[in-house]
């Protein structure tokens, strides 16, 4: 099987795979990849074995990475939790692994890395599993009723009460109002875990690149947000990616709030499932409170080749030391600093 390499965003193919295939979702969308662009300098790429002229029948979306600090590599895809492989044949996956790995040894890339919900443990020759997640979805096909019967009665039932009660303010949609408000939260929320924002204009490509494909739910308490979160929609699926929140306000219930609403409008919109995101293993707090909306877990696998080495975190890291000085920098600073920092990840 020959492979083809072409660009998702100027060819028109790549908007009719994805409209058409059952395993796209938002992260295989043109918008996102044009965001990723736009803010990272990403460049974007799909695997087919389409040749000119004919509709793709697969596709395989990846960004190459180039960092003088992390190295170059190719992703599918940066800050995306999971892109699956877009075949419709798992024999597929093994020329376009042999491709990867002849491509990596020839570019000279550091990796390259597939992140999907696929378990291909013998399907994808030599790519090796290097790390795993858990991973939760809400299936929205039964009852209202029976979604709110199936929240955890005391950590969300229980809230959600108090916020009406609490007679919060609740408003949706990606004005710039909202977009300014969701980002002091976001701010806020990473000082608390003692973690770097992403940079502001990631969000502000988000909302232009994939219009109404987002939506920013927001509560509030005498005018003051006290939470929020930014959700990506496909079809008939909902992403939810970013979440935060001001911890004075934990009592008011907000989180479990927008929760609730989210499944309420979602259900109303014909939408059959939310994609709650990926957790690590060992963040139990966020596994449990995604096992207490009803969501069912499963595992998530990213597989790179060559095989990964152990990698060593430094000392100040292990000790703390970069994370507290996370926690204390100035909100214009951190910001600065996640948009300077963020790029070399992906």
């Amino acid at each position: 099987m020959s492979v083809y390499v072409i660009d998702p965003l100027v060819d028109d193919r790549w908007n009719g795979l994805i409209e058409r295939h059952q395993l796209a979702s938002a992260f295989h969308q043109r918008g996102w990849l044009e965001a990723l662009v736009r803010t990272y300098g990403y460049k974007p790429c799909v695997l087919t074995s389409t040749s000119v002229g004919r509709p793709l029948a697969n596709g395989i979306v990846m960004c190459r990475v180039s960092s003088w600090i992390t190295g170059t590599r190719l992703v599918s895809l940066p800050f995306s939790d999971h892109c699956e492989p877009l075949i419709s044949d798992r024999e597929d996956i093994h020329c376009f692994s042999d491709w990867l790995r002849a491509e990596c040894d020839r570019q000279h890339w550091r990796y390259v890395e597939l992140r999907t919900l696929l378990q291909v443990r013998n399907a994808i020759d030599g790519l090796c599993e290097n790390r795993a997640f858990c991973f939760h979805e809400l299936d929205l096909r039964p009852s209202l009723e029976r979604l709110f019967d199936g929240l955890h009665k005391d950590c969300l039932q229980r809230r959600i009460r108090k916020a009406e009660k609490e007679s919060l303010a609740y408003e949706v949609g990606c004005s710039k109002q909202l977009a300014d408000d969701f980002y002091q939260l976001l701010l806020i929320t990473r000082r608390r875990h003692q973690l770097l924002p992403q940079p502001r204009a990631w969000f502000r490509n988000l909302i232009d690149c994939m219009g109404d494909s987002v939506q920013i739910r927001l509560a509030r308490k005498n005018n003051t947000p006290v939470a929020a979160i930014l959700t990506l929609r496909h079809r008939s699926s909902v992403v939810y990616k970013y979440g935060c929140s001001d911890e004075r306000f934990h009592n008011l219930g907000g989180m479990p709030f927008l929760f609730w609403k989210l499944i309420e409008e979602s259900k109303a919109a014909g939408v059959l499932n939310i994609d709650l995101g990926r957790s690590d293993i060992d963040h139990h707090g966020l596994i449990v409170f995604k096992d207490r909306l009803g969501a069912a877990r499963k595992l998530l696998t990213y597989y790179r080749y060559p095989k990964p080495a152990r990698e060593k975190r430094s000392d100040a890291w292990d000790s703390g030391v970069l994370r507290q000085l996370f926690s204390v920098l100035p909100a214009a600073v951190s910001s600065t600093a996640g948009r300077m920092v963020y790029k070399h990840v992906g």
